[in-house]
């Protein structure tokens, strides 16, 4: 049986991201393990945000200023609010306590739109796109293509994605 968290995340995303899989072909079981990462499950979802998309600008009216956790190999990188920077030992990388700027959204649906917009235009996802349907190549390819800088983001995924094909075939959806 699976997790509650877990089936009830699916049983309320999964038609957003089927629906986007129906228009552009990325898997949904890849879509719905990115949103439940980057959302913890969708506890964390401010201005209906799953992905953790972020907004160069701050600008336009269509961000918002948010506390994440980066992991760089430099020391030296800027970011609108530096709350702390140490160095991990066990990751051999830096990690980045800060405030950036995100996306927001009026709605889930217009955020998973968004979001697989977000790999067409942006050149580096390339070679994800030409494994869009599996979800176990498109999440290696992304986190090869650096959409997180924590170093283990496609372990992670393929572990959620593992939860979320359970979920998907006990609610046969």
């Amino acid at each position: 049986m699976t997790n509650p968290t877990v089936t009830n995340f699916v049983k309320k995303y999964y038609p957003f991201a089927k629906q986007t899989q129906d228009k552009v072909g990325i898997s949904a079981v890849a879509i719905l393990a990115q949103a439940a990462v980057e959302s913890a499950w969708g506890k964390s979802a401010p201005g209906n945000m799953f992905f953790g998309v972020k907004d160069t600008d701050g600008v336009n009216g269509n961000e918002q200023l948010l506390q994440t956790v980066e992991y760089l190999a430099t020391s030296k990188a800027k970011f609108p609010v530096t709350i702390s920077v140490t160095w991990d030992k066990t990751k051999k990388l830096y990690k980045y306590i800060v405030k950036d700027y995100f996306r927001k959204y009026k709605t889930p649906e217009e955020c998973f739109t968004d979001h697989a917009q977000f790999f067409f235009k942006n050149s580096r996802y390339a070679k994800a796109l030409k494994v869009k349907e599996d979800p176990f190549l498109f999440i290696d390819a992304i986190a090869k293509a650096g959409y997180a800088t924590a170093p283990d983001y496609a372990k992670i995924l393929r572990n959620v994605a593992l939860m979320i094909i359970s979920a998907i075939r006990e609610l046969k959806v």
